[in-house]
């Protein structure tokens, strides 16, 4: 209509716009969401948490009602007869009728068996039903499931081989066009029992697949195969519920799996099979634990199950404070959104204008910013989730690797889920893998679950981002804001939405609407106040006496390889070591020196300690950014290391190793293995509790159980060699190059638009080595290297995480960093090479000097392939 006001796309009344007729967004009580994440989810402050097909969160009046709950009754074992047992057994049976109840259903119809999870009781069905295997005089069973299946469903065909039960695999497309694939009347008499297995939502794209699939599918109007025989059905729901209602009373599947803790966030843990009453006496089960026989002999082979399919199948006493917990998780979803339908719409609304949005977004040549993955175009709730899943594209449509995204949203404290997502028929399906693509990025070291995100330039699995019961309009805002002001540069104003940029800055939102991220706190990472540390703090440059003979020392450098690459180029000038530096404990500040002894995990005695909380859990940057103000020195000759930070009594910590009291670890961002090391004692420990404020004690790795490095990093090493690590994440040593600083510098500083001192990029990026080299990341293309007497093998490049993001001297975040790296280098954040020590056979030690000369040897193959590991390549 003309002269109407032009509403800004991310502004609350866009939304509001956007909604689809019909649908709400809350749940209409007095101070709606407001109250309900003030009061619920205090902890969600400065947060946007987008993975709730991850995992829902639980409310604050849960745990209250609970633990109220467990203080004010005794609630013994079920098993038991006495009063706080019967108490037990009578409250987890009002539980299972409180969950039929929820889904529509009543103890006449369905079973309640209580499992550990979801994957616990597809494996329960897999295990228990009546196959007829090959090779008999029946017709045999079959077990059909959707490719678009979380790996647990297609996981049950290893227990189905086992028993010679064939397994058939269908995509979408085809249960799509066998609608018409009815059998004839007399093959359908055949009692023969197969399964066919689907989700009724996808945990990949959200697609919700039709539930009338049951009925047609066990009437015989849709055959998943043409085989005679009697169909059941799974009914994967896991995803579907934790945002859709279910009625059981309508669609009557055979087997239903569930986990609770999708659907409240607690228990963890605890999950349901709920089973068919007509089909439950036919499951066949071998083993019998406690509570579940009638009566059984021990000499003899005399076993009777209890009648009970609900006792028969629950091995052992169940989870019963957690499955009380369940009935406190019923009743307060219930009161706060007023039930699932509610919750289906309101999570609906959120997709349904995210997806608009973000898939309107362009860049100014015209090109997508995403590519989303999706069945459908967001407009019916009834075939759509709240799921989004996608990739983020450069101008040129190539992918940005979903490690790169996931990176970038920690610094805007936004939680997002990346990967394959445990489904990978999904993600073939969308992604364009093939079968043999899989196995060749396997080869090329990626699996299920790491951050190799981009293989040959093409992508390996994508973001998905989800909405929840308590989710709001500003957790999507936040989201959008965060695409528009990582990807759209401010000269690209001919995209759609563009234009609203400046605008959602400022804008508010309604009173009735209030913003829990609002654009003030775009980037919600709390700061720390700026100091300035006492002179008597900074680092101190160590210098060792010693040079080893220099004709010894020529020889070495000669025989290091035959093929090394000139020193002297542009004008002569040779590539020298300028800075040497060692990080005694992980995470804090670096001590620099001027030559030091090399050991057989690296630098001597660098990382071989580490702060941990009091979970024993090792604490880095991420969680505790004032870890860079504490200042370890190392003195030689007294046999100590010193620790200082402002404000704190210098206190000191012996070299020499002291076993006391051992505490075995395992931390997986340090290493892939287990860990031995020993506690440093209560004077320290309360001394870095302290100073930063928690609990946390000082470690010490152990020298009697080393490390050892991944293989694929140790590769072209001499077999002989005894290659360990220290606690540092990827390998011995981490060089960058003064030509690549100085290159990186000019991005960050356009991006700051102020100066930027050499010292502290170069403190950011916490190397072992740096060098001056004349070329900017000539260095990746160095296969080895030697430095004076020692020779090093190349590992691979650094792929950065957000500690780059913490000035060093004062422990404040500043986003710019990674994003400026990001921008400077394409779409990764590489910087900096890894290193692993190859030892000469000398009878001098091994001494690393600052002015030795740097000799390089190019690689065969220059393209540089990043590490193939799952763990963060962060410096620690």
């Amino acid at each position: 209509m003309a002269g109407a006001p032009r509403r800004e796309p991310l502004s609350f009344r866009a939304f509001q716009a956007t909604c689809p007729a019909g649908y709400k967004y809350g749940y209409g009580y007095s101070g709606g969401l407001r109250h309900l994440r003030e009061h619920e989810f205090p902890r969600l402050r400065g947060i946007t948490y987008l993975d709730h097909a991850g995992s829902a969160l639980f409310p604050e009046s849960l745990l209250k009602a609970f633990t109220d709950d467990l203080r004010n009754n005794v609630y013994g074992n079920p098993h038991s007869q006495n009063i706080s047992s019967k108490l037990t057994y009578d409250t987890i049976e009002q539980v299972r009728y409180r969950i039929l109840q929820h889904f529509h259903t009543t103890a006449e119809d369905y079973t309640i068996i209580f499992t550990s999870g979801c994957t616990a009781a597809l494996k329960l069905v897999a295990e228990a039903f009546p196959w007829i295997p090959e090779g008999t005089k029946q017709p045999s069973s079959r077990f059909c499931y959707l490719t678009d299946s979380h790996t647990s469903v297609v996981g049950m065909r290893g227990i189905t081989a086992s028993m010679n039960v064939l397994s058939v695999p269908i995509k979408p497309k085809e249960i799509l066009l066998l609608e018409k694939n009815r059998l004839p009347a007399e093959e359908q008499n055949c009692m023969t029992p197969h399964l066919f297995a689907y989700p009724a939502q996808s945990n990949f794209s959200g697609t919700k697949y039709p539930l009338s699939w049951i009925q047609d599918i066990k009437s015989g109007n849709l055959c998943p195969i043409k085989i005679p025989g009697k169909w059941f059905v799974l009914l994967d729901a896991a995803s579907y519920v934790s945002s859709s209602p279910l009625d059981l009373g309508v669609h009557k599947a055979d087997f239903i799996p569930i986990s609770f803790y999708k659907i409240f966030g607690f228990p963890t843990g605890l999950g349901a099979l709920l089973v068919s009453n007509r089909i439950a006496p036919l499951l066949r089960k071998t083993y019998f634990g406690g509570g579940t026989a009638a009566a059984y002999l021990a000499g003899e082979d005399f076993y009777v199950p209890r009648k009970s399919i609900a006792e028969r199948f629950e091995d052992g006493t169940v989870s019963f404070l957690d499955i009380i917990a369940l009935k406190h998780g019923f009743d307060v979803l219930e009161k706060l959104t007023g039930g699932m339908e509610n919750i289906k719409q309101h999570t609906f609304a959120l997709a349904h204008y995210t997806y608009t949005v973000l898939s309107a977004l362009k860049y100014a040549n015209g090109a997508p910013v995403v590519r989303i993955y999706s069945d459908t175009d967001f407009s019916n709730p009834d075939v759509q989730g709240p799921i989004i899943n996608f990739n983020v594209l450069n101008e040129n449509g190539e992918v940005i690797g979903f490690s790169q995204v996931d990176k970038m949203a920690s610094l805007y404290n936004i939680h997002v889920r990346t990967g394959c997502f445990c489904n990978t028929g999904a993600c073939q399906m969308h992604l364009g893998i093939s079968n043999d693509d899989i196995q060749r990025n396997l080869q090329a070291g990626h699996v299920c679950g790491d951050d190799i995100d981009l293989v040959d330039g093409r992508p390996t699995g994508s973001v998905r981002i989800s909405f929840g019961f308590m989710s709001t309009f500003e957790d999507a805002q936040t989201f959008l804001k965060f695409v528009i002001a990582t990807r759209l540069s401010k000269s690209d104003t001919e995209i759609p939405f563009q234009s609203s940029v400046t605008k959602l800055m400022t804008e508010s939102v309604p009173d009735d609407h209030p913003s829990f991220n609002n654009a003030d706190k775009l980037s919600p990472i709390p700061h720390i106040s700026d100091r300035e540390l006492r002179n008597n703090l900074s680092a101190t440059k160590m210098t060792i006496r010693w040079q080893p003979p220099e004709a010894e020392a020529e020889s070495i450098r000669a025989a290091v390889s035959e093929t090394a690459v000139p020193t002297c180029r542009r004008g002569g000038k040779p590539i020298t070591v300028t800075n040497i530096y060692l990080y005694p404990i992980k995470s804090c500040s670096a001590f620099e020196v001027t030559e030091w002894p090399v050991g057989n995990q690296g630098l001597l005695y660098d990382r071989n300690w580490m702060v941990v909380n009091q979970n024993g859990v090792c604490m880095t940057q991420k969680q505790e950014p004032r870890l860079c103000l504490v200042n370890p020195s190392i003195d030689l000759k007294k046999k100590v290391m010193v620790i200082q930070a402002e404000g704190m009594d210098p206190i000191s910590v012996s070299l020499e190793e002291n076993t006391g009291r051992e505490a075995v670890i395992c931390e997986s961002k340090v290493c892939s293995h287990r860990v031995k090391t020993y506690d440093c004692g209560e004077r320290i420990a309360d001394w870095f509790s302290l100073f930063l404020g928690r609990p946390c004690r000082l470690i010490r790795q152990s020298s009697d159980v080393k490390n050892r490095s991944h293989q694929k990093n140790t590769k072209g090493l001499a077999s002989a060699t005894n290659i360990s690590l220290s606690l540092v994440n990827e390998a011995q040593y981490l060089l960058i190059n003064m030509a690549s600083i100085l290159q990186l510098k000019e991005h960050v500083s356009a991006r700051l638009e102020e100066p930027l001192e050499i010292e502290e990029l170069i403190q950011r990026f916490r190397a072992n080595i740096v060098i001056s080299a004349p070329e900017s990341f000539e260095e990746e293309e160095w296969a080895e290297i030697s430095i004076g007497a020692l020779q090093f093998q190349v590992v691979g490049p650094c792929s950065r995480c957000q500690i780059i993001c913490i000035d060093q001297q004062s422990g404040e975040r500043n986003k710019e960093f990674l994003q400026s790296l990001s921008a400077a280098r394409g779409r990764k954040t590489n910087f900096g090479i890894y290193l692993m020590n190859q030892p000469l056979q000398s009878s001098f030690p091994d001494i690393l000097l600052v002015g030795s000369q740097v000799l390089p040897v190019l690689k065969e193959n220059t393209e540089i392939q990043s590490l193939t590991s799952s763990e963060e390549k962060c410096s620690g």
